[in-house]
């Protein structure tokens, strides 16, 4: 008897809906970068992506708790000399409050082309509208996911 290594007729792949309304932001990007990478499948395979699409909406309504929405700061380089830029999290919440969990959420998933395949499964909006109904999302209470 072999190691089960699942083929691509195997990997079911289902599309899941989350509302992000009043979740913590880490609680949130923890739990879904599990869903994007499959974890919770008994096909896991660490070197295969057999997650599930996974949707985020109301993303302007997720929670930092404490001080963080003022002392939480994201950087990042022009490429440029002296170029280093950076942003608080309410700045980016104003403006892009998506880009928040997308970064926590990418941040959590495998460094190489695996966990980019894997990112691209994500889709975050910032109301309550979203443009895939007809995959038929099933929606899911994430704070029940451990």
């Amino acid at each position: 008897m072999g190691t089960f290594i699942p083929k691509e007729s195997d990997i079911n792949r289902k599309w899941l809906l989350i509302d992000a309304s009043g979740i913590e932001l880490g609680r949130l990007a923890s739990r879904v970068a599990l869903l994007l990478q499959g974890k919770r499948k008994r096909t896991y395979t660490p070197h295969i992506d057999t997650g599930d699409f996974v949707i985020i909406v109301n993303a302007d309504k997720v929670r930092l708790t404490g001080k963080k929405l003022d002392n939480k700061i994201y950087y990042h380089h022009t490429g440029y000399p002296g170029g280093i830029k950076q942003k608080t999290a309410r700045q980016i919440m104003d403006k892009y409050p998506e880009r928040l969990i997308e970064m926590a959420v990418k941040r959590m998933l495998p460094k190489n082309k695996l966990g980019a395949q894997m990112f691209r499964k994500l889709k975050v909006y910032r109301g309550p509208e979203h443009p895939h109904k007809a995959q038929k999302p099933e929606p899911i209470d994430i704070l029940k996911i451990n």
